[in-house]
C-alpha cells in the first residue's frame, strides 16, 4: 500500500498586498455581485476573468426554481469567454461572494462541477490561470485551478 500526501500551494494576501491588476479584476468580480440573479439563496456570486489579449469577461451567478437549471458565476464567465474569444487563454479569474449585505469574510470556495470547468479551460489552453478567491479578511490566491482540483480528470485521462 502507498500513501500520499496531496498539498495546495495557496498564498493570502490582504487587499493592499495584492498587484494593482489583481485588485482591478477581483473590483470587477465584485461588482457583479450585483447583477447576479439568486432569490433563493440570497447568495451573490461575482466572477471576473482577464484574458491574454487583456479583455476582461464577467460573470455572475444565475439562479433558476428548477435548481439544477441555474449555473455559478465562475461558468458564466469562462463559457461566455469560451463563445466570444476561442483563442484567447484565460489569464486570471477572480471571485467575489456578498451575502447578508456584505461580502463574505472568508474567500468563498468554487464548487466542484466550476473547478472542473476551470481545469478544462487550463487543459484546452495549454496553460494555468490564476485563481482569486475575495473575502473582507483575506484574498486566497492560486497558480493553477489544478491547485484546487488534484487528481484532475482531463481529455488525456479518456486515452488507453
Amino acid at each position: 500500500m502507498k500513501k500520499y500526501e496531496i498539498k495546495t500551494p495557496v498564498t493570502a494576501c490582504t487587499w493592499d498586498e495584492l498587484s494593482e491588476e489583481q485588485r482591478a479584476l477581483l473590483t470587477v468580480a465584485k461588482n457583479q455581485t450585483e447583477h447576479s440573479y439568486c432569490p433563493y439563496s440570497g447568495f451573490h456570486v461575482g466572477a471576473a476573468l482577464e484574458l491574454k489579449n487583456g479583455i476582461v469577461v464577467p460573470g455572475c451567478n444565475q439562479e433558476n426554481a428548477a435548481y439544477p437549471s441555474g449555473l455559478c458565476a465562475e461558468r458564466t464567465a469562462l463559457f461566455a469567454a469560451g463563445a466570444q474569444y476561442p483563442d484567447q487563454p484565460v489569464m486570471r479569474l477572480a471571485i467575489a461572494c456578498y451575502t447578508d449585505g456584505h461580502f463574505t469574510a472568508e474567500p468563498g470556495s468554487p464548487c466542484g462541477a466550476c473547478r472542473q470547468v476551470m481545469i478544462e479551460t487550463e487543459h484546452r489552453y495549454r496553460q494555468p490561470m490564476e485563481v482569486l478567491l475575495y473575502g473582507e479578511h483575506e484574498t486566497l490566491v492560486f497558480r493553477s485551478a489544478a491547485d484546487l482540483l488534484p487528481l484532475i480528470f482531463v481529455s488525456d485521462n479518456l486515452k488507453g
